[in-house]
């Protein structure tokens, strides 16, 4: 199981029409893994830094967020939901620019020193709605604290001290877990705040729902736009020779990543007016605003923020038409396209839902370059809808058992699918057409299908391409004999498979290309037969639980990072919950739809 022939998506060309829909190939990095390598030089650095730098700007840090929190806890008393005062009273003026100045000293402190402006970001008129992208860390916090915009935010992080009540001064929309109404509730306050002409502060939202290493743009969650107003995208960029800023879900974590960026000796921030081509990809549709308040390109200045160095860059506000009103998902693609031009990078479809395959727990882990998030992203693609795959499975499986090792054609293929051939579905071919002849075995899709459907339990998977079907047979003496007749890779008689077989079945189970199974295979056949069985298997993976990291990939990096562990929903910090109602029209898009 392999990818044939296809690199990143680039980003469409200025004038490029925003509904228009190119394949999105795979990125060319798996955006959920940042590895961070330091050289010996840097190592020292870092030593030094932290019996010297790093705790007088930890204290610092910590002592201008305890000064911040009693202003912020007067600021913040009473009704959450109660609109705040036009115009704000003087005390609160006089408030909120003491916490600007606070929280901009706590960024100087901890190292982030030059900051300067030209230009202005749209105003809570012009775009009451800011999407900011990607998201890679918190230290994305950065252009909240500068603007002190609300967030959307799961409802819990209000109890956190100190944090929590600096929180509620922005007066964020909250989703609550417990409340199976709270999504709906979300899309309806920020459509209320979104029309209330300003009266609310703005709303900096993450539309990815969770962080990357920024080297692609990930599916955009529809709930910032639904309400259907005008949005103005938001692109931030770190361009640091040494990343210490990307927080993912393998990679450092996040105590580590807060020491080793304290750790810098400075981090420079930078605020410019963008003149850059990727600004007019909006205007070529017609629904860039043009207001008379802003000094760049097109009315409207794109900022440029850089911060050890990044970049943080306000595009020009995007008004959705008619059509993009009605469908969120095609509202949020072509916002998408816009931000993806602007940072030059290459847009995918994978979601937040991928990385939560490739992080389930089992002891088969999937690998680095698996080409499963690939394969499930295509699935999505087909409209194959969550409760159906699972009946799917069962019926392919019974077909794979009875065609063994034939392989099925393009047609034939798509004609088990029952789907119409597409492009989608060609791409989806191609995975499992190793070899080029125009030929797969619909063995290796089960399995695929089974480890998507079933991403916990990879070992299930794995007996199923053993076992075989046992079938009741009638003898002519009216006696039922039970007969081993119909299998996947196991033998007849016993259900047992060569060492052939099990590469075949561990390869397609990890998505990869090549997987040495020699010292597995020789490690279970300790009778030296020539052939296991599953009960052989399931014995040795019981008596050695990590025999994938030992025996398969001693040496290749996984999804799995030591102190992350994938929460049960999809909020991995806090920021940007995924709010899109289950009712809303852009669930019903394929690729909105989970797998599992």
């Amino acid at each position: 199981m392999r990818l044939r022939g296809r690199g990143p998506q680039a980003a469409p060309a200025a004038g490029a029409g925003a509904g228009a829909a190119p394949r999105l190939a795979p990125p060319g990095r798996n955006p959920f893994v940042h590895e961070l390598r330091l050289s010996a030089l840097q190592k020292a650095q870092v030593a030094l830094m932290t019996l010297t730098l790093f705790p007088v700007r930890l204290l610092l840090a910590i002592c201008m967020m305890l000064l911040a929190w009693p202003l912020a806890l007067v600021a913040s008393l009473g009704a959450e939901d109660q609109e705040p005062e036009q115009p704000p009273a003087l005390w609160r003026k006089v408030v909120d620019v003491l916490l600007r100045a606070l929280m901009r000293t706590m960024w100087f402190v901890g190292g982030f020193h030059h900051v300067s402006v030209k230009g202005q970001q749209a105003l809570p008129t012009e775009a009451a709605i800011l999407t900011l992208a990607p998201h890679s860390s918190y230290f994305d916090a950065i252009p909240v604290t500068m603007t002190m915009s609300s967030i959307v935010m799961k409802a819990e992080s209000r109890d956190i001290p100190v944090w929590g009540t600096l929180i509620k001064y922005i007066r964020p929309v909250l989703v609550s877990r417990s409340d199976q109404d709270s999504r709906r509730k979300t899309v309806e306050e920020i459509r209320r705040r979104a029309l209330s002409k300003g009266r609310w502060p703005q709303i900096m939202i993450f539309p990815e729902g969770t962080c990357t290493n920024r080297t692609c743009l990930i599916s955009f969650k529809p709930g910032a736009f639904i309400p259907g107003v005008a949005v103005q995208p938001v692109v931030l960029r770190y361009p640091n020779k040494l990343d210490t800023i990307t927080w993912t879900w393998q990679g450092p974590g996040a105590l580590a990543i807060l020491w080793l960026t304290l750790c810098q000796p400075y981090s420079h921030v930078e605020i410019e007016v963008c003149m850059g081509h990727a600004c007019r990809a909006g205007a070529d549709q017609g629904r860039v605003s043009s207001g008379a308040s802003g000094r760049g390109l097109l009315g409207r200045p794109c900022l440029v923020l850089a911060m050890q160095v990044s970049q943080l860059a306000f595009l020009p506000v995007y008004h959705p038409s008619e059509e993009e009103k009605r469908d969120p998902a095609l509202f949020a693609n072509n916002v998408r396209r816009v931000m993806a031009e602007a940072l030059g990078v290459s847009v995918t479809d994978y979601t937040f839902e991928d990385c939560q395959l490739a992080l389930a727990e089992g002891q088969l882990r999937l690998p680095a370059d698996t080409c499963l998030l690939e394969f499930a992203r295509l699935v999505r693609g087909l409209g194959l809808k969550p409760e159906r795959l699972e009946k799917q499975l069962d019926e392919h499986c019974e077909h794979a058992r009875q065609r063994g090792q034939a392989r099925l054609s393009l047609e034939e293929f798509a004609a088990q699918l029952d789907l119409p051939i597409c492009e989608t579905l060609r791409e989806l071919f191609s995975l499992f057409d190793e070899h080029g002849d125009g030929s797969v075995d619909l063995r290796e899709y089960v399995i695929a299908l089974s480890v998507v459907c079933r991403p916990s339990r990879t070992l299930d998977t794995i007996r199923l391409a053993f076992k075989a079907r046992q079938l009741s047979v009638t003898m002519g003496n009216g006696r039922a004999d039970t007969r081993s007749c119909m299998q996947m890779y196991g033998q007849q008689e016993d259900g047992s498979v060569d060492e052939d077989a099990l590469s075949s079945i561990l390869k397609t189970a990890l998505g990869v290309a090549e997987l040495p199974v020699t010292r597995l295979f020789r490690a279970i056949d300790e009778e030296e037969k020539g052939r296991i069985t599953v009960d052989d298997f399931t014995r040795f993976a019981e008596m050695y639980p990590d025999f994938a990291e030992e025996y398969l990939h001693p040496t290749q990096k996984h999804f799995e990072s030591g102190s992350q562990t994938p929460p049960p929903v999809p909020t991995p910090n806090g920021f940007c919950t995924d709010f899109s109602p289950e009712s809303s029209d852009a669930r019903r898009q394929p690729l909105n739809k989970k797998l599992d």
